[in-house]
């Protein structure tokens, strides 16, 4: 297993060469490798080795539910939990400068680590800032009992396909409430724990949801396509009580979290930097502050991450065709790497001597572009160094299995990681 704390020589080349799971299996049961397979990719006159093995599995550690977010192309929290074991301490600081639903920074808050967030979609901020002030349940159940309810408040467009009357009557007069605590500045911690429960619950699969039956739970289809599938399965929506859908979700998202835990989550969000910035020009973060950097920037156009959070935006009153505007969604791998190449520049401004930046890219285009083939230059050129490529192979999941998909077939089992550091 990866070492509690690493020092500042620490051979990371060695520890992943000799990383072993011997002995232990996967939840269904197959071995895990004894030992990494390593090899050498050569890009430019730039050499860098490559590990290949499963660094870390789902049985590694149960992840905690406060993770229970549903965002599109958000990685496990056992990967960046990998790095953050590896090559921090408690105290140091870790850094995502395309957030997301927030999985690195929850969980290196959950670690004791300080943290930096930074999206240039307010969804994620939104999704990631508030679960780091843990609410009591009791004063949640209180303020939700609160919140006026109209029941003849209707949305500005037509949200019929997806819910019943009654429901969008409670999810308008819900969204009201917000914005005028927003505007007044009243806005609290339980007010936007609130929010971010109701912006993760808006749409999904299950009576959990306030929708009726949709997919998949991480966005929100168009409502053309949602009376489609209406259609299809001769289904209308039902009631769903949205302040009781809260609290249950609540109460599930803050299982088993201790006194001590909520205390220090508590601490490190009176500390945390949350930022909305292009991700090449963050001048609040100071140089030289950030130890790791744990991030997945976008994947070419591979997902459209403004039309997917579409009904998100109109919830919390956000300009979604403004988000649009603002991020880098291109088939262009020369614009895509001219963006990450800023990026990367940013990125070393404000490591600090010795620290890391492990970045997670993909295959698209079915496997016939690796991203880590251009971004290796990009981070050197920037004044990394490439430490290693880290390829983690799962031997097998069940999503895999639902959607049909072979193991470690077009990216669905396995990361890459290209893991650079800067020098002393």
């Amino acid at each position: 297993m990866p070492p509690a704390n690493f020092t500042d020589d620490f051979d990371i080349k060695s520890h992943l060469a000799a990383f072993t799971l011997s002995g232990q299996t996967t939840l269904f049961g197959e071995e895990l490798p004894d030992r990494t397979q390593v090899e050498t990719i050569e890009m430019g006159g730039i050499k860098c080795p490559k590990y290949i093995n499963e660094f870390w599995t789902s049985k590694q550690r149960q992840a905690s539910p406060l993770h229970e977010v549903a965002y599109r192309a958000c990685f496990k929290p056992q990967l960046p939990r990998f790095f953050i074991k590896l090559l921090t301490k408690e105290g140091d600081t870790v850094y995502d400068p395309f957030t997301g639903r927030g999985t690195t920074v929850i969980e290196a808050a959950l670690l004791d680590r300080d943290i930096v967030a930074n999206d240039i979609n307010p969804i994620s901020i939104i999704l990631s800032s508030a679960r780091l002030r843990i609410p009591n349940l009791s004063e949640l159940k209180g303020r939700l009992a609160e919140i006026p309810l109209d029941k003849n408040a209707r949305a500005e467009i037509d949200l019929s396909m997806f819910y019943h009357p009654q429901t969008l009557a409670e999810i308008v007069s819900l969204k009201n409430y917000l914005r005028q605590r927003k505007e007044n500045g009243t806005e609290d911690a339980l007010d936007s724990w609130i929010r971010m429960v109701a912006t993760n619950r808006l749409t999904g699969h299950s009576p959990g949801f306030f929708s009726v039956y949709t997919l998949p739970p991480n966005q929100a289809v168009s409502p053309s396509r949602q009376q489609k599938i209406n259609e299809k399965r001769n289904q209308a929506p039902e009631y769903r009580d949205v302040h009781s859908l809260i609290l249950r979700k609540s109460r599930l998202m803050v299982a088993n979290i201790s006194g001590e835990l909520r205390g220090q989550l508590n601490a490190i969000a009176d500390r945390a930097i949350f930022l909305t910035e292009d991700a090449r020009n963050t001048v609040q973060i100071q140089d030289e502050s950030v130890q790791l950097t744990v991030t997945s920037p976008p994947f070419l156009n591979v997902v459209q991450y403004a039309d997917d959070n579409w009904l998100r935006c109109w919830f919390n009153d956000i300009d979604a065709t403004a988000v649009a505007k603002r991020i880098t969604v291109t088939n262009s791998i020369q614009v895509w790497s001219d963006v990450m190449g800023a990026v990367f520049r940013e990125l070393s401004r404000v490591t600090r001597a010795g620290g890391w930046v492990a970045f997670e890219v993909g295959e698209v285009r079915n496997g016939k572009v690796k991203l880590e083939e251009y971004v290796i230059p990009l981070g050197v050129a920037a004044g990394l160094r490439c430490e290693a490529v880290i390829i983690n192979q799962q031997t097998f999941t069940k999503t895999s299995n639902i959607w049909g998909i072979k193991n470690n077939k077009k990216g669905t089992n396995s990361n890459r990681i290209v893991l650079f550091r800067k020098d002393r």
